[in-house]
């Protein structure tokens, strides 16, 4: 955490408003909106500055990465491989490192870098909802802007030195302008009526999470609600609106 303070320091500016409820004494997941590849280490430089030690939902190739997985795993991330037919024993992996570890875990329901046109919010998976509400988890919504402009979008999978170096120096060009990296963390999203039993309950459960992150990220980006200021050309989008937007 200290060495990505550094790192946080030198890439921008970060500016936290709103706090983490200390008064819960059972787990607490946090749901982030996800719109950069530098997303995680603007939100452990966040969470730093409210005095907090997260751990993630990552995916699962990160952990079979060489010196980054050891990391990972020693540091109780959550392992969560996509597209696996173990989804639903990921899913009580998950459940349990929650009710287990004191810390708070946070996870991005969209489970990918949103790729709508104008950088709303997905409408997501409902795995981050699952786990919520299996384990009665605290829900905080985080809401993040800025850290989209501090590394470029790039490719899906890096496979070259030239991969690499797209993506560094794009780094290397926020470094020179530094951008404001704003993060906000919510009220707690009331879900106590929804059941994990319930059909339906799950996607409602979802929704709230989401709402509330955009509900959130409105404040973050005002003079940005259309087409956001900062445009990426190796950012991919979608043709389908988020149904959150603002």
């Amino acid at each position: 955490m200290r060495i990505n303070r550094a790192v946080i320091g030198l890439t921008g500016r970060l500016e936290v408003t709103g706090d983490v409820p200390t008064e819960s004494e059972g787990p607490m997941l946090m749901v982030a909106n996800h719109i950069g590849n530098i997303d995680p280490l603007v939100l452990v430089a966040a969470c730093h500055e409210r005095r907090i030690a997260p751990r993630f939902v990552a995916t699962g190739g990160l952990f079979n990465t060489p010196v980054l997985g050891a990391v990972m795993r020693n540091a109780g991330h959550v392992r969560a491989d996509r597209g696996k037919a173990t989804a639903a024993e990921a899913l009580g992996y998950a459940v349990a490192s929650l009710t287990e570890d004191s810390r708070p875990l946070i996870v991005y329901p969209e489970g990918r870098i949103t790729l709508e046109p104008d950088m709303w919010p997905e409408r997501g998976k409902t795995g981050a909802a699952r786990m919520a509400l299996a384990s009665g988890a605290q829900v905080v919504p985080i809401s993040q802007w800025g850290a989209h402009e501090t590394m470029c979008y790039g490719m899906v999978r890096v496979r070259t030195a030239r991969d690499l170096w797209i993506l560094f120096s794009s780094w290397l060009r926020a470094v020179r302008r530094r951008p404001v990296l704003r993060v906000h963390f919510g009220a707690p999203v009331d879900l106590t009526d929804l059941s994990p039993e319930r059909v339906g309950d799950a996607a409602r459960a979802r929704d709230r999470m989401m709402r509330a992150v955009t509900e959130g990220l409105a404040d973050l980006r005002v003079g940005e609600l259309g087409h956001p200021h900062h445009r990426d050309p190796t950012r991919p989008a979608t043709t389908k609106r988020s149904p959150y937007r603002a």
